[in-house]
């Protein structure tokens, strides 16, 4: 049996592959969250890898926060890159194969089409520069491993995030306004951890290296909301405007969508 470690599992991503993991009898999961595992403490971390054989490292652990990682950056480098560099040396040390989500965020959004893997990454916020950091460190490090890209992740049900926030307040009639100014895709969390359970973990993916994963409609966050509104059937309880002028601290990528 396949043995896999999921770090940060109370998040959505790792909440959602907690909620397909009984439909794996063949695999056995470990899932810790944030609090049962802190990834910055090396010496926790190397202490589970060696009580337990892990096939696979499921890196779901992430500093997310965009707009704070610019205020205060040494926090997403501990979590984003250094933490991250200890996962993949105890990884290598333990034989096992890791598992690391990354972000669109790695590309400065200048470019009119969408991404590929061999797009040279060039980050623009402190986010995107601490997640690439985090990606060079598992290159320069293993041999086996599968960094996985993803853009605008969204959990229907864990989780804060955009979809949510919308249909709450759709819900309360609040008028929206919302940016066109963005592209990219949005991922639903359960089609992503399908991904990693169906390709990589099962073997269907033989190829190590740097992953692309998105629902693939390109869509700018204006677009998306109206579609939250339009699935849920919430046209007549909220008026939707294009916000053009939407400011943040974090300069973000216009254009994001991966290939």
């Amino acid at each position: 049996m396949k043995h896999i470690l999921v770090t940060g599992a109370n998040g959505q991503l790792g909440s959602s592959i907690q909620e397909i993991a009984k439909n794996y009898s063949n695999f056995i999961f470990d899932f810790k969250s944030s609090k049962e595992l802190d990834i910055t403490n090396s010496n926790m971390v190397s202490t589970l890898f060696l009580k337990n054989k892990y096939s696979f490292c499921i890196n779901c652990a992430a500093y997310t926060n965009v707009e704070q990682a610019e205020k205060t950056p040494e926090i997403a480098y501990k979590v984003n890159s250094e933490a991250v560099k200890n996962l993949a040396e105890t990884c290598l040390e333990n034989k096992t194969v890791l598992i690391h989500i990354s972000t669109d965020y790695v590309f400065d959004g200048k470019k009119k089409e969408p991404y590929t893997i061999s797009d040279i990454p060039n980050p623009i916020n402190e986010y995107g520069k601490s997640k690439l950091e985090g990606e060079k460190y598992i290159q320069n490090i293993l041999q086996k491993y599968f960094i996985i890209r993803t853009s605008w992740l969204y959990s229907k049900k864990f989780g804060n995030n955009f979809y949510k926030t919308i249909l709450e307040k759709a819900k309360n009639k609040e008028t929206l306004q919302i940016t066109n100014e963005q592209l990219g895709s949005p991922t639903n969390t359960i089609n992503l951890s399908l991904f990693i359970l169906n390709k990589v973990i099962l073997g269907m993916e033989t190829s190590y290296g740097i992953f692309h994963f998105t629902d693939k409609l390109p869509m700018t966050w204006y677009e998306f909301a109206r579609q939250i509104i339009e699935e849920n059937n919430l046209e007549g309880f909220t008026t939707l405007k294009k916000a053009k002028n939407y400011r943040t601290f974090a300069i973000r990528p216009k254009n994001s969508v991966l290939e």
